[in-house]
């Protein structure tokens, strides 16, 4: 058999760090509450004027730097996120294009919020596994600062702006063992953002273009989900839980991590959290925490990785990988 296995790890944080001490001088809430509930000390924030594509674009050039590989020898590009540059052209050809990759590269965006780099990996695998592309760069982008409210205090002091980026290559070694993706649209009012080009002017109101979620629904709905797709993700390749070593997860709230490292019996040792620098980055928060745990030896050859993700949609996800 092929496998389409992840060959480099990538990822870039704006300079700017946003502290709950920042936030506190904005809203009504503390430090101590904000750690309490969401295990988030700080956030990244891009610059006036860096988009979208910038952070992926530089997350882009540290995985390929770690695969040894040119962009020229990237035939899929996939960038994940739900803050794009424009609402055309994708991201990702603005990726192509900078990083001068060659005329016939794929290259599309992902758009199904903080499960957007999970959709990607299974969409990119496919490629991989059927012919359509022979390697191919995964990214997960976002700049969610700039669809926040920040009077909004629920909202402000979850989320945060980074780019994570994986390469990937078909290979006879084990990579991608499996994904599992879902997908319900009845809940789209519980996380949303109203704003899109389907609205007229005359619709919109001052929260229009801004985050807005009911937190404790959106708690509830993800642990449930969360729960079960660890069951079928295992199920599906007769595995245990003792047989996973690192959980991967989407890094939105240190409690929903905590439920399901809990689900797998797995000790917080090992999971891979990073929500507490660099809050919720939506699509970009798995590879981001990827290349963390990567770059400082967490995470080894042979290693089996359980990534998950629950967003917006809502939309969830996992992918189950043999690093």
């Amino acid at each position: 058999m092929s496998y389409s296995r992840i060959v480099g790890t990538g990822s870039y944080l704006p300079a700017r760090i946003m502290t709950n001490a920042e936030l506190e001088a904005r809203v009504d809430t503390s430090d101590s509450w904000i750690r309490d509930r969401t295990g988030i000390a700080e956030r990244r924030i891009a610059a006036d004027g860096e988009c979208c594509s910038d952070l992926a674009i530089a997350a882009a050039r540290d995985a390929l730097d770690m695969a040894g590989m040119d962009p020229t020898d990237i035939d899929l590009v996939l960038v994940a996120t739900c803050t794009p540059d424009h609402v055309f052209p994708s991201t990702a050809c603005s990726v192509q294009r900078e990083l001068g990759m060659r005329e016939g590269t794929i290259a599309f965006d992902i758009s199904a919020a903080c499960s957007g780099f999970v959709y990607g990996l299974d969409v990119a695998n496919r490629f991989l596994i059927t012919g359509g592309a022979k390697r191919a760069l995964v990214i997960g982008a976002e700049t969610f600062s700039r669809i926040i409210d920040w009077n909004d205090r629920s909202t402000c002091v979850l989320f945060g702006d980074g780019a994570g980026a994986v390469v990937l290559e078909l290979g006879e070694q084990p990579g991608i063992l499996s994904t599992h993706l879902h997908a319900d649209g009845q809940y789209k009012d519980l996380l949303k953002v109203d704003w899109g080009v389907g609205q007229g002017y005359e619709q919109l109101t001052a929260e229009s273009g801004t985050v807005s979620m009911r937190g404790n629904e959106v708690f509830k709905v993800a642990v449930r989900t969360l729960g079960r797709i660890v069951d079928e993700t295992l199920a599906a390749n007769r595995l245990s839980k003792a047989d996973v070593d690192w959980l991967v997860p989407h890094q939105a709230n240190i409690r929903i991590i905590q439920a399901t490292a809990r689900k797998l019996g797995l000790p917080m040792e090992r999971v891979v959290q990073t929500v507490q620098e660099h809050g919720n980055t939506s699509a970009a928060s798995i590879p981001l925490a990827l290349d963390t745990a990567v770059r400082d030896g967490r995470i080894r050859p042979g290693d089996l990785l359980l990534l998950e993700a629950f967003g917006g949609g809502f939309t969830w996800g996992s992918a189950l990988i043999r690093y």
